[in-house]
């Protein structure tokens, strides 16, 4: 479990110190910016480094894949009659059942299916009714919308936050 550490609130702050702040942010800021490009490098080396082997083997690996799938699809009544698995020395192969899903058929949309369902089903079919949020910020300072904001039980917001934007140098 992570330690807790209280923060300690900071007032009084002068002009001088606020200044010593920044630079240590700043500095602090670009240590870190300098310590991960130096390990963006080095990861960069080791994937060139390792890259052949690691394409190799995916490929490898890939063939391996397609040749028990064809064996067990090819025998799949006789080594899964009951069971849906086989175990192995190397591990377990075998067919997983997915979670049941809705597909149209051939010549329907879900836009066709949706009218038919409208018509035949019609309890199958959803109806949402939402506040429509992008409307009623675009129209908040219109007559007749701001009074009855409140009316509605809403109101506008708007958060402010804090930021920090460091200067950078750039180097050649």
């Amino acid at each position: 479990m992570a330690k807790r550490e209280k923060k300690q609130v900071i007032t009084g702050v002068t002009p001088e110190q606020a200044e010593q702040a920044f630079a240590d942010f700043a500095t602090s800021d670009a240590r870190i910016v300098k310590i991960n490009a130096d390990m963006d490098v080095q990861f960069t080396k080791i994937r060139e480094k390792y890259a052949d082997d690691l394409t190799q083997l995916e490929a490898d690996k890939s063939k391996a894949f397609e040749t028990i799938q064809v064996y067990a699809t090819e025998n799949k009544d006789t080594l899964f009659p009951k069971k849906k698995s086989i175990e192995t020395v190397h591990g377990i192969y075998g067919f997983r059942t997915g979670t049941p899903k809705l597909k149209t058929l051939k010549g329907f949309t879900w836009p066709s299916v949706t009218k038919l369902l409208e018509k035949l089903m019609p309890s199958y079919v959803r109806k949402v009714v939402e506040p429509a949020k992008d409307k009623l910020l675009a129209d908040r300072e219109k007559k007749g919308v701001a009074e009855k904001l409140a009316d509605v039980g809403i109101e506008v917001v708007q958060d402010e936050t804090f930021y920090i934007e460091r200067k950078t140098e750039e180097t050649a």
